[in-house]
């Protein structure tokens, strides 16, 4: 199989990624400026984004604090020192854990599912041409089926704990990541997979040195797009029925027309969402495959 390797190899690099190629390019100023060399201007630039960053959040905060109440009833938008109380009060009580505790459960159990399901589903329709004509009106049929009106009817058979939660967060998740993956397998270059058999290759070799290579970058889309529906499955599970979770948080206090406790528990999921997609793309870097 070293042979199989080599072409694999060959075919897949690229020329301008060459010594020669590097050193021939002409120097450019305006790469420099975006992509600064030095260490320490790097680490500056990455600095002068982040206090940037802060900066936005600060002001936005600061007006909203000060046109709360006078500008605009506190009915309707609240005040971030309010809502800084509400949390505090969920916190130091340790109600917010059990909640938390509920809704990342699910909502991981249903992703891992659902992205596992839509990765195994999506090579095997990938690589089986015919069982993808097959199935593709029925796949298309329940695809087209609104996920939110799927909830009662799982709750009707899972019951309101956590099996119908994590159904609903897995059927979601499942045909991002399936549609992401069949697409990356279908766009695999034929002339290599030709080569690669023509070099004595086996299915296994196929598989893993040029469509998983091929597809990692679609799967990795799919999941990135999975994350945030993942947890408006989960949420959308408990608002409908449930006696726990930050969905239902968010739902009790809507009900009770309590501004603050809504907006603290959207600043919850606001923020799992913003560290779920950090650990995506973590873990797209650690396998050195950008999709950007």
């Amino acid at each position: 199989m070293k042979n199989t390797a080599e072409a694999v190899d060959v075919l897949t690099a690229h020329p301008d990624q060459t010594p020669t190629a590097v050193e021939e390019r002409p120097h450019d100023e305006t790469v420099w400026l975006d992509e600064p060399r030095s260490g320490s201007s790097r680490w500056l630039h990455l600095a002068a984004i982040q206090l940037g960053r802060i900066g936005i959040v600060v002001a936005i905060l600061a007006i909203w604090e000060f046109i709360s109440g006078r500008w605009v009833d506190e009915f309707w938008i609240s005040k971030p020192s309010a809502i800084w109380e509400v949390l505090w009060g969920w916190i130091s009580s340790g109600d917010i854990l059990i909640h938390l505790q509920t809704t990342l459960t699910e909502m991981l159990l249903g992703l891992v599912f659902g992205a596992v399901g839509g990765i195994t589903v999506g090579f095997v329709l990938g690589r089986v041409e015919w069982l993808a004509q097959l199935l593709d009106p029925i796949v298309t049929a329940i695809y087209s089926l609104p996920k939110v009106a799927l909830a009662p009817l799982f709750i009707l058979w899972f019951g309101v704990d956590l099996a119908s939660k994590v159904v609903l967060t897995a059927v979601v998740c499942f045909f991002l990541v399936f549609y992401n993956t069949y697409a990356g397998v279908r766009d695999v270059d034929k002339d290599l997979v030709d080569v690669v058999r023509v070099m004595g290759g086996r299915r296994s070799d196929l598989l893993l040195k040029v469509v998983l290579p091929s597809a990692a970058v679609w799967i990795y889309t799919g999941l990135r797009l999975a994350v945030p529906y993942a947890l408006i499955g989960a949420v959308v599970g408990e608002i409908v029925a449930s006696n726990k979770g930050l969905g239902f948080l968010l739902a009790r206090a809507a009900g009770t027309f309590n501004t603050a406790g809504t907006f603290a528990a959207l600043f919850i999921l606001m923020l799992i969402g913003t560290l779920l997609n950090f650990m995506v793309d973590w873990s797209e870097r650690i396998t050195g495959r950008r999709t950007s």
